[in-house]
């Protein structure tokens, strides 16, 4: 592979793994898409500028498939834990989408098959390309020693299809949308989540949650405050963050950074993000220079381990639950 197309396998091209695909054949021209595996794959699989694609409908068959180097995969995260068991046994690498499991118990059990058997795992943690959190974390050292931060993650609502819950554990918006802001604050902090306390609009015993309300506390002392909720419409991602010499102001939705600190105030417009295809182009060179994947399948557990104690924390009313903890 130093030198030839990167055969990639795609698992999963509903909505989601749709841009994965165009990106891959469109913008990557490094690589090549040579099978995808969907429920139906009688349906075939078309894509403008694409050369005939192979279409399996077992994953398995996919991952077997010896034109396939690299795994991607974009389905909900109940079926990873099998896909992820499938592809180590043939030593491929894989990028697997956010939330790596729908459990802590699954994902550290993912993480540690990989490790045993040496197999690259890539977390697709994609807010972390973002070109406004990119400048964000270089900013970060201009405001001084963190001390609170707000997030606030807004998505409208949307028509899923039957079964849509079950594929994320009966769990919703913090699983789906939120484990994006508990990455975040280990991003950007560098530091572990210790403590998290949470409430949500119902119980994912009842029906799958809508709004959540988290407090985390950091070793490093960091406190943060998360909102998630989908909502009827107006898309709302935003970060404030404190530090001990300054405070920054980000909107990813509208590009836009501010940083006030000992020299005044300072304001960057950026252009909008490809986030879908940096996650990619990061793992596809890291595979072929044989180095650390920027997005750690460990990065992805913990994410998942911070859902876990928010739900937990939820089903005690609100009460903290401290990491790290048992399965």
């Amino acid at each position: 592979m130093a030198t030839e197309r990167i055969g990639i396998g795609l698992i999963g091209v509903g909505r989601h793994g749709l841009r994965y695909a165009r990106h891959i054949v469109n913008d990557l021209p490094a690589a090549s898409l040579q099978a995808v595996c969907r429920q139906h794959p009688e349906q075939g699989f078309e894509l403008s500028g694409a050369s005939a694609i192979k279409v399996y409908g077992k994953a398995e068959s996919l991952i077997a498939d010896p034109a396939v180097d690299v795994i991607i995969v974009v389905t909900p995260p109940l079926f990873a834990p099998d896909i992820c068991r499938l592809a180590v046994e043939t030593r491929k690498p894989m990028l697997i989408e956010k939330p790596l499991a729908t459990t802590a118990a699954a994902a550290r059990a993912m993480v540690a098959m990989t490790c045993k058997a040496g197999v690259p795992l890539m977390t697709a943690q994609t807010l972390r390309f973002d070109h406004t959190i990119q400048q964000m974390k270089t900013l970060l050292p201009r405001i001084g020693q963190s001390e609170r931060v707000h997030l606030i993650s807004r998505i409208e609502k949307r028509t899923t299809v039957p079964g849509h819950a079950d594929g994320y554990g009966k769990r919703g918006a913090l699983l789906e949308i939120g484990v994006h802001m508990l990455d975040l604050v280990r991003f950007m902090t560098g530091e572990e989540v210790d403590e998290a306390r949470c409430t949500m609009d119902v119980r994912p015993a009842v029906s799958p949650e809508t709004a959540v309300s988290i407090r985390l506390m950091t070793s490093g002392g960091t406190t943060c405050y998360i909102e998630i909720a989908r909502v009827s419409s107006g898309r709302v991602g935003r970060a404030e963050w404190w530090g001990s010499r300054g405070r920054l102001e980000v909107d990813w939705g509208a590009c836009r950074v501010r940083c006030h600190d000992g020299t005044g105030t300072h304001a960057f417009d950026l252009p909008p993000s490809q986030t879908v295809l940096a996650a990619v182009t990061a793992f596809l060179q890291a595979v072929r220079n044989g180095s650390p994947m920027p997005v750690t399948g460990e990065d992805g557990c913990r994410a998942v381990e911070i859902a876990e104690a928010c739900y937990r924390s939820a089903q005690l009313g609100g009460a903290p639950v401290t990491l790290p903890f048992s399965a």
